[in-house]
């Protein structure tokens, strides 16, 4: 394998690692806006994002409520202040231990 198609794997990681992060924090803030607590757990009022989700993003429904999970994660960790993930993620059930 060429160095060239190393830099584009890396490349299209990149860029979908960035779309990733873009995904999450526009459901973050939409979970701002809407003043949804971030240890809601109501699968009605999380409907919502689930189905923002689905449909700007063409993913599957699982997917779906993985993104946004991740975004409740990020602002429990953003509210959070100076929690190292690494050792205090268990609080938050993200598996980091």
């Amino acid at each position: 394998m060429t160095k060239q198609f190393f830099k584009l794997e890396l490349l299209i990681f990149a860029l979908s690692d960035t779309e990733h992060n873009l995904r999450i924090e526009k459901i973050a803030q939409m979970i701002i806006t809407d003043h949804v607590s971030i240890d809601e757990q109501d699968q009605l009022k999380l409907k919502k994002y689930y189905d923002f989700a689905v449909q700007n993003y063409s993913l599957e429904s699982d997917i779906a409520k993985e993104l946004v999970h991740e975004a409740f994660l990020y602002l429990k960790l953003k509210d959070g202040g100076d929690i190292d993930p690494l050792t205090k993620g268990d609080e938050f059930g993200a598996g980091f231990s």
